[in-house]
C-alpha cells in the first residue's frame, strides 16, 4: 500500500467514526425548555469583570432585566479595571431603577497560584454569600447579553436533577474573520467534548462553557469550592469534572443568549485560541506532538493526497465529504453558506498553527496572557 493510500484511508476510517460514534458532536444540540419547578432557588449572578467598559453596561442590563420568578441580584467583580468598568455597570442599574440588585465589589489582589478569572469568582462568591447563602451561583463572562427568560430556563433545568448546567452562548460572527472561524471554534470544541457525553452520567467526559454556567451551592460546596480548581486557565472545563464526578452536568447551544465580544480581523481570533490552546494540553510537549500528527492526518492528509492515484483519491475525497457534511449543521446554526463545508481542512490549518503559537508563548513564559495579566502557570 502506497503512502497516499494509507493516509487516506486512515484519514477516511477516522472520519466514518467520528460520523458514527462520537456522540453525534455534529448535531447541534440545542437547549430546550424544561418542567417549571416547584421553587425557584436564590440565584446570585457573579461576574468577572476586568476592563470590560464597552460591553459591561450591555451584560449588566440583560442579568438585571431577567423575567426569574425567584430571588435573584448580581454581583460584579471589578478585577482591577482601569477602563472605568465598575461605575458603568452601576449607571447601567441605576438607569433601570435597578441599583439596589446590583452589587459591585472590587477584586483582592491576585495570589500565587490563582488564576485572575478565577480569584475574582471566588470574591464574587464571599461577597454574594454576605446577604444570605444563595441556592445557586449564575457563573457569567461581562461580555455575555442574556436572553431575558435565559435564568428561568437555566433554572428551570438546574430543577430536574443537574448540579450544573450550562450553555454555549451564540457567538459574535459577523466579520470576514469571524464567518470563518467562528463556527470552527464550537465545531472543535464539540469534537474534543461531545455536548451529549458531557451530559451523560455514564460518561467520564465532562465540560461547560465559562460564559454561561448555573451551579447548585450544595455542588459548589461538596467539590471545595473555587479552590479546588483555582490554578486552571480552561476553568469552565475543569469546574465541570470536578462537579461530575459526585453530580449531574447538563452542556447545551443556545441561540438567543450571545457573545458581545467581537473579533475584527484574523490577529483577534489567533490571539484568543494561542492564548489557551497549549493549556488545554495541559502543557504537554507529548500531546502537542500527538495533537499536531493528529490534526494533520484527519484534516490535512485528505487534501494532501488528493493527487496521489485514483484509489488514494477516492478515499481522501471520502474522508472530505464527510468532513463537510459534519461541519454543515455548525454552519447553518451560524448563519454561514454552508457551501464554505469543504473550507475546514484550511480552517483546521490555523488553528493547529495557533496551537504550536500557543506552545511557544508558553516555553517564552507568555502564555495565558489576558488583558495586560500573564497567568500564573506561564510567568518565567
Amino acid at each position: 500500500m502506497t503512502a497516499g493510500r494509507f493516509f487516506a484511508l486512515i484519514a477516511l476510517l477516522i472520519w466514518s467514526y467520528l460520523l458514527l460514534g462520537r456522540g453525534l458532536f455534529w448535531l447541534p444540540r440545542i437547549a430546550k425548555v424544561a418542567p417549571t419547578p416547584k421553587a425557584w432557588p436564590r440565584v446570585v449572578a457573579v461576574v468577572p469583570a476586568r476592563d470590560e467598559a464597552a460591553t459591561i453596561g450591555a451584560a449588566v442590563t440583560s442579568l438585571l432585566k431577567q423575567d426569574y420568578p425567584g430571588e435573584f441580584s448580581v454581583v460584579l467583580v471589578d478585577d482591577h479595571s482601569s477602563d472605568g468598568t465598575g461605575p458603568i455597570a452601576h449607571d447601567a442599574a441605576a438607569a433601570l431603577g435597578m441599583a439596589n440588585r446590583l452589587r459591585v465589589v472590587a477584586a483582592p489582589p491576585l495570589p500565587d497560584g490563582w488564576s485572575g478569572k478565577l480569584w475574582a469568582m471566588a470574591a464574587g462568591v464571599c461577597a454574594a454569600d454576605e446577604g444570605g447563602a444563595a441556592d445557586a451561583y449564575l457563573f457569567t463572562d461581562a461580555d455575555i447579553a442574556h436572553h431575558p427568560h435565559g435564568l428561568s430556563e437555566l433554572a428551570a433545568r438546574l430543577g430536574t436533577g443537574y448540579d450544573l448546567v450550562s450553555l454555549m452562548v451564540k457567538l459574535h460572527c459577523r466579520s470576514l474573520a469571524e464567518r470563518f472561524m467562528i463556527a470552527a471554534f464550537v465545531y472543535f470544541f464539540a469534537v474534543l467534548y461531545p455536548f451529549a457525553w458531557a451530559s451523560d452520567p455514564r460518561k467520564r467526559l465532562a465540560a461547560a462553557a465559562g460564559g454561561c454556567m448555573l451551579l447548585r451551592r450544595t455542588a459548589f460546596e461538596r467539590i471545595g469550592g473555587l479552590e479546588s480548581v483555582k490554578g486552571e486557565l480552561i476553568d469552565d472545563c475543569a469546574l465541570a469534572r470536578a462537579v461530575k464526578r459526585g453530580g449531574r452536568i447538563w452542556l447545551g447551544l443556545t441561540r438567543d443568549t450571545v457573545s458581545l465580544r467581537d473579533y475584527p480581523d484574523m490577529a483577534a481570533i489567533w490571539n484568543m485560541i494561542a492564548r489557551t490552546a497549549y493549556a488545554q494540553l495541559n502543557y504537554s510537549v507529548l500531546v502537542l506532538i500527538a495533537t499536531v500528527l493528529g490534526l494533520g492526518v484527519t484534516f490535512l492528509a485528505p487534501i494532501i493526497v488528493l493527487p496521489s492515484g485514483r484509489l488514494a483519491t477516492a478515499l481522501a475525497v471520502g474522508a472530505w465529504l464527510i468532513m463537510s457534511i459534519t461541519y454543515a449543521p455548525m454552519l447553518r446554526f451560524y448563519g454561514v453558506n454552508i457551501m464554505r463545508a469543504p473550507l475546514l481542512p484550511a480552517v483546521a490549518a490555523v488553528y493547529l498553527a495557533a496551537t504550536v503559537a500557543s506552545a511557544w508563548r508558553h516555553w517564552r513564559g507568555r502564555g495565558g496572557v489576558w488583558k495586560g495579566r500573564v497567568s500564573w502557570q506561564s510567568r518565567p
